[in-house]
This record gives structure tokens, C-alpha cells and sequence, in this order.
């Protein structure tokens, strides 16, 4: 195993790298990078397992593996032939590749993904397989030839225990950075009173019990040489937290409830997450300390009439104005106009997300007057 330090990169959706470079230094990892897309930090396999098993923002991990300069397609051969891919993949396991070029002699992707799985093949030993579940990633910038493992396999907000969804749903990664943006870190109340399939309040239960959200999963860094089973068995061991917190998810929909509970119950949360099926003007104010709101109600582009939503919108504004002083709000949107309809004084505009095709805002507030 390698043990000089490698550049980690850790993805994200656009316009959330800051939340997730917060949350990786709060795990101890030594964010050098924001770059668009994702976070960087330099480290060894044992930090690329535990940020799989414990990045909640993270869709994937990637491991840099090496580099070296390529200026044409027989030098790119010659240089892939002549690396150590048995340091890093096990001849048993087939690999897909890709390849992207960006402002490069060489300029054909295709063509540059072919010459490394030729390499891989006659001087490695390793099957190519497109649907192969282990991939290697090659960037091709400035001449530059840039070689990454993506250690992750199946992104990462499949933490393996959300099986039954509703439409539109949020994924936990999204959700996590989200709640992460609201100032949340697992020490205080989450409502969702319109929870869908619970995805806000069972990712805020897991933080505050300390759960590892990759705990039930397996990942492609268990596929490579590098891969260290006692060792990854030991992460995963992270004894969780008591809470005395409680977290609360209702929709008005019975089949959204059903499937927030049997999501909670998988995820092991169920003693801490209570879901209800409610309407929006039935929702009432936890006893206890205030906390935070967090929506991800219909929108126009998603879910409904447009037209129809404003009077839920103004509800959701009214019911939180008069019920839930001292909470801070957190809403997500793609409409503006929508948002505004809530009558809550947001603060300064959050720059959009992509969920789902769609643009989403964070819209969020101080603490209720």
C-alpha cells in the first residue's frame, strides 16, 4: 500500500463545495482545494475508506493515483503501459475506463480511453468491462494526463436503507449539505412537516446519533489491492451516540408516511424519529428548545399547479410565523415567486443547485422573530 500521500478528491454538486468542505474538516480532513465540483485533500487509502463510510455531502470519492505529461496518442500509450496499475487494481477484477480532454494536444476521448485499456490489458493483466462496477478515470488537461480511481461505486446517497420513495425525491447527500447550510450539526430539533420519504429528519437523527452514513453499504475501494478488510471492519465498528432529541417528519399523504416509517425503522432511527400524517396548518410546535424547520415542498416544476401552491405557501409562512418563534427556516425551491409567498424574512440569496434537472434554491432564515 502507498504510503506517500495522494490527492482525494471529493465530489459534490455545484455550488455546495463550501458545505462540503466544512463538513470534511470537521472529520479531520485536511481540505487543501475548493474546485468546482468538489473538495480536494491530500491523504492515504485509510482516509479514501473513511470518507466513503463517513461524508454525509459527498456523492463520490476519488483517488489521483498518479500522473504524467502525454502530448499525443503514442506517447499517452507508451507512458499508460509503463505505470504501475498492480499497486493500486487486482488482476481479477475488470475495470471500465474513461477519458476527458479539455484543452489538449491530445483531443479524442474515445481514442485516449482506448490506449489506457489497451495498457491495462496487455501489460496489467486486467479485464475491461463497460458495466464493470470498478472504474478508472483519466483527465486529460493542458497536456496534463491525470489517473483517478472512483472508490465509491454506487454514488453515495445510496446509503442502502432508503427503498421506498415518493416523488421527487431528495437525495440524502443533497439533504445532508442542506442541513449542514442551516447551520445544523446534530445537536438540536428537525421538523419536516412535509417529509416525503423522511430523508431530512432520519439524515439529521443519524448525525445526532452518530451514525456512519455509509454503515450498510459496500463500496468499489473493497475491489482494489489497496483494500485492507480488518482495518475498514474497524471503521465501520464507530460506536453511536445517545440523543435525548427528537425528530420530527408529517405529510398529508399516507403513503409518503408509510414510507418515511419503514425508511426510519431501517436506518435503525426509529426510536428518535416520529412521523405523523398531518397537514401543513396542523403542524404544532415540539416542546423543548427551538431547532430548525426544514421543507422541500411541491414546486411548480416539480410537483403541481403552480397557480395552486401559493395558498400552500402562504400557509407554510403563516403556520411557522405564528408557531414557531425562535426556529430557523430553511425552504427549497425553484421558484422565487413561491418562496416569496411565505411572507419569512430570508436571508441574502443562496446560489442554485441542481436536484432532479431542476435549479433549486436554499431559501433560509435567522431564527424567527
Amino acid at each position: 500500500m502507498s504510503v506517500e500521500p495522494f490527492e482525494i478528491f471529493l465530489v459534490c454538486a455545484p455550488g455546495l463545495e463550501p458545505m462540503l468542505a466544512e463538513e470534511a474538516r470537521s472529520l479531520g480532513f485536511p481540505v487543501s482545494g475548493i474546485l468546482p465540483g468538489g473538495v480536494t485533500f491530500n491523504g492515504l487509502w485509510p482516509d479514501v475508506w473513511r470518507a466513503n463510510l463517513a461524508l454525509r455531502g459527498a456523492t463520490r470519492v476519488l483517488a489521483r493515483i498518479g500522473d504524467f505529461r502525454a502530448f499525443h496518442l503514442a506517447q499517452l500509450d507508451k507512458r499508460a503501459r509503463k505505470f504501475d496499475w498492480g499497486a493500486v487494481l487486482r488482476p481479477d477484477v475488470p475495470v471500465s475506463v474513461e477519458a476527458t480532454c479539455i484543452k489538449s494536444k491530445i483531443y479524442h476521448d474515445r481514442a485516449a480511453a482506448q490506449r489506457i485499456e489497451t495498457a491495462l490489458r496487455e501489460e496489467a493483466g486486467i479485464t475491461i468491462a463497460k458495466d464493470a462496477p470498478l472504474k478508472v478515470m483519466a483527465r486529460i488537461e493542458d497536456n496534463l494526463v491525470t489517473l483517478s480511481v472512483d472508490t465509491s461505486g454506487d454514488l453515495l446517497h445510496k446509503r442502502g436503507h432508503k427503498a421506498a420513495v415518493g416523488k421527487a425525491p431528495m437525495r440524502e447527500t443533497l439533504a445532508a449539505l442542506f442541513l449542514r447550510r442551516c447551520g445544523y450539526t446534530g445537536g438540536e430539533t428537525v421538523v419536516d412537516p412535509m417529509c416525503g420519504s423522511g430523508t431530512f429528519v432520519i439524515e439529521a437523527a443519524e448525525m445526532a446519533l452518530g451514525l456512519l452514513p455509509g454503515r450498510s453499504r459496500r463500496f468499489a475501494f473493497e475491489q482494489l489491492a489497496t483494500f485492507d478488510p480488518d482495518a475498514v471492519a474497524a471503521l465501520r465498528e464507530q460506536a453511536p451516540t445517545q440523543t435525548s432529541l427528537r425528530f420530527y417528519g408529517s405529510d398529508r399523504d399516507a403513503g409518503a408516511v408509510k414510507n418515511a416509517t419503514a425508511n426510519a425503522n431501517r436506518a435503525g432511527v426509529s426510536d428518535v424519529v416520529q412521523i405523523t400524517q398531518a397537514p401543513i396548518s396542523d403542524l404544532a410546535r415540539p416542546e423543548g428548545a427551538p431547532g430548525l424547520v426544514i421543507i422541500n415542498p411541491p414546486y411548480g416544476g416539480r410537483i403541481g399547479n403552480r397557480k395552486m401552491l401559493f395558498s400552500l405557501y402562504g400557509t407554510v409562512g403563516e403556520v411557522l410565523t405564528e408557531r414557531f418563534r425562535g426556529w430557523r427556516v430553511g425552504i427549497i425551491t425553484d421558484d422565487g415567486g413561491l418562496a416569496k409567498a411565505t411572507g419569512l424574512p430570508f436571508l441574502p440569496m443562496e446560489r442554485a443547485i441542481d436536484h432532479g434537472g431542476l435549479k433549486v434554491k436554499l431559501y433560509r432564515t435567522d431564527p424567527l422573530p
